[in-house]
C-alpha cells in the first residue's frame, strides 16, 4: 500500500500536467481518471486501516478561507468536493470574508483541500477561456457557470468513491460508521447550525460549466457576532 506521501505527489503531477494548456481534451481525460482512481483507493485504504487502528486517521477539523472574487460560489465547489470525500462543512460568512470549516478523517480532509486547490486553478482557466455570451449580465453569468462546473465535479467524484467502496467486501459499513463520527463532531462543534439555502442563479452559464467539470483533472445554523454558521450536508 503506498504511503500518503507517495499517493499525493503522484496525484500532484497528474494534476499539474491537467492544467498545461499544452494538454490535449483526451489526454486530461485520460489524466482525471487515473487521478480519481488513486484519489479513490487511497481514501477506501485509509478507511480499512483506521477501522483496525483508529488512531492512525484522527478525525480533524480544517478551516479554509474562501478568495473573492464569486466566493460563495468557489465555497461551492469546496462544498461539491468535500462531502463525496465524506467530509462534512460548515460556512462562515460575513461581510466580504467566507470560510468554509472542513470536518472529516484526516486522510479526507487532505484529499478533499488537494482536489479544491487544483480545481479552483481549472475553473479560473475555464472562466477566462469562456466568453460571456451576449445580453448576458457577465458576473450573474459566471456565477451559474461556476455552480455547473462544481454540480459536475461532485457528481464524478460521487461515481469514482462509489466504485472504489463497491469493491471492498462490508466496506459501506465502515464507511457509515466514520460518517457517523465525522457528524457528531461538526455538531458537537456547531450545535445550532443550520441547513445552507437553496441559491437561485439567473445567469446561463451551468450548462457550460458542467461541460468544463466534466473534463476537469480530479487527481442548521446560528449566528455569532457578525458571521453567519450554515451547515452543508
Amino acid at each position: 500500500m503506498l504511503s500518503l506521501d507517495l499517493v499525493l505527489d503522484k496525484v500532484r503531477k497528474l494534476l499539474a500536467k491537467a492544467e498545461d494548456s499544452a494538454c490535449s481534451p483526451a489526454e486530461a481525460e485520460a489524466l482525471t481518471a487515473k487521478a480519481t482512481e488513486l484519489i479513490a483507493k487511497y481514501g477506501v485504504d485509509q478507511a480499512l486501516l483506521a477501522a483496525r487502528d483508529p488512531a492512525r486517521d484522527p478525525v480533524v477539523d480544517r478551516m479554509i478561507e474562501v478568495p473573492a472574487p464569486y466566493a460563495t460560489d468557489k465555497a461551492g465547489l469546496l462544498v461539491g468536493v468535500a462531502i463525496p470525500l465524506r467530509c462534512r462543512t460548515v460556512r462562515l460568512s460575513r461581510a466580504g470574508s467566507i470560510a468554509v470549516h472542513l470536518f472529516g478523517f484526516d486522510s479526507d480532509v487532505t484529499r478533499a483541500e488537494l482536489l479544491y486547490t487544483s480545481l479552483l486553478v481549472q475553473a479560473a482557466h475555464g472562466l477566462a477561456a469562456t466568453a460571456v455570451p451576449w445580453g448576458q449580465h457577465p458576473a450573474a453569468f459566471r456565477r451559474s457557470w461556476l455552480a455547473g462546473f462544481a454540480a459536475a465535479i461532485a457528481a464524478r467524484l460521487r461515481a469514482t468513491e462509489s466504485a472504489a467502496s463497491s469493491a471492498v467486501p462490508s466496506m459501506d459499513l465502515v464507511l457509515a460508521d466514520r460518517s457517523g463520527v465525522v457528524e457528531r463532531r461538526r455538531d458537537e462543534a456547531y450545535p445550532t447550525a443550520r441547513l445552507a439555502r437553496p441559491r437561485r442563479l439567473s445567469g446561463d452559464g451551468g450548462a457550460s460549466g458542467y461541460a468544463a467539470g466534466t473534463t476537469a483533472d480530479l487527481g442548521g445554523g446560528s449566528h455569532v457576532g457578525t458571521r453567519t454558521r450554515d451547515a452543508l450536508p
